[in-house]
């Protein structure tokens, strides 16, 4: 059975986050890129709250984990090339 990919918007929406198109590009834009040796949990923009749900989420392989690994190359990357 395949996994559900959710967008970008309902994982910031998740996270409490604007998601609308334009603040996801500043989002990511902002804060990245994040340094190769973070994961991206603990990156220190994050919430506590914040970090838990994508700590919880990865660990528990969630229909979330493709969404999560792509934000997770998009803020490991220099904002021009994430394509998002």
């Amino acid at each position: 059975m395949e996994q559900p990919v959710h967008p970008f918007s309902e994982l910031f929406a998740q996270l409490g986050l604007p998601a609308d198109e334009a603040s996801i590009r500043n989002f990511i834009a902002e804060h990245s890129p994040l340094p190769g040796d973070m994961r991206l949990e603990e990156a220190p923009f994050w919430t506590p709250a914040q970090s838990q749900l994508l700590r919880e989420e990865r660990l528990d392989d969630a229909d979330w984990i493709v969404t999560i690994d792509q934000l997770n190359i998009a803020l490991h990357t220099t904002a021009d090339t994430t394509g998002v």
